[in-house]
């Protein structure tokens, strides 16, 4: 079951996405205006991670091959099953979902939606340098969904008074960078090694670019 959840999480997280828009249709009622804004924002995510994984997928190959220009073990280096697993659930679940249950402390709810905005840094930016396109798996979900959610969460409180002052908004953007590097970028310091046992299959690793990819190989 553990191995299953390891290789296919981001279809799990489409289920986890369809079940919180029945909840939001019929439930929704229940939650504060911001609240479900911090739940689109949380499935926003979702779907990012789809089309990171899923389809059209092939974000490892562009982790491995494409940003880090790894030859000698790109499906498992140095981003590998494993600790991409513990990334985007038990770490950027726990990000997402503690903000929706404490919508009063506003910094919290600015350091969850500027994280999904920061995704422009990467995809709508390095990748599409590095691939020499206009368009990689996840940018679709930033530029669509993560960017309109982050903003109009940002309009909400400021409009509606919510924010003490500018020193919120400062912690909101430090929260969210910091959330960046913990979720992301020290697991792959920490768990990188080329003799884990956690490699990707060769379906999770391509998907977009796959001849592009394969090329640089």
């Amino acid at each position: 079951m553990t191995n299953y959840l390891r290789h296919n999480w981001y279809h799990v997280g489409g289920i986890i996405f369809a079940a919180l828009s029945f909840f939001y249709i019929f439930w929704g009622s229940f939650l504060s205006h911001i609240q479900g804004i911090l739940l689109a924002s949380f499935m926003a995510m979702l779907i990012h991670q789809c089309e990171e994984y899923s389809w059209p997928g092939g974000f490892p190959s562009m982790s491995n091959i494409v940003m880090c220009e790894e030859k000698q073990a790109p499906d498992r280096y140095p981003f590998n099953a494993n600790q991409c697993w513990i990334s985007n659930t038990f770490l950027t679940y726990a990000f997402y979902i503690i903000p929706i249950f404490l919508p009063h402390m506003i910094w919290l709810g600015l350091a969850q939606v500027i994280l999904g905005m920061l995704q422009i840094l990467a995809h709508g930016v390095m990748l599409n340098i590095k691939l020499k396109s206009i368009y990689n798996p996840g940018l679709g979900a930033t530029v669509f969904l993560q960017w309109p959610i982050g903003i109009y969460y940002i309009h909400y409180v400021a409009v509606h008074g919510l924010v003490a002052g500018a020193g919120t908004y400062v912690i909101g953007i430090l929260g969210a960078i910091a959330g960046a590097c913990i979720l992301f970028l020290l697991p792959i310091l920490v768990m990188r090694t080329r003799e884990t046992k956690y490699p990707f299959y060769e379906s999770e690793l391509f998907g977009f670019a796959e001849k592009k990819i394969k090329a640089i190989m």
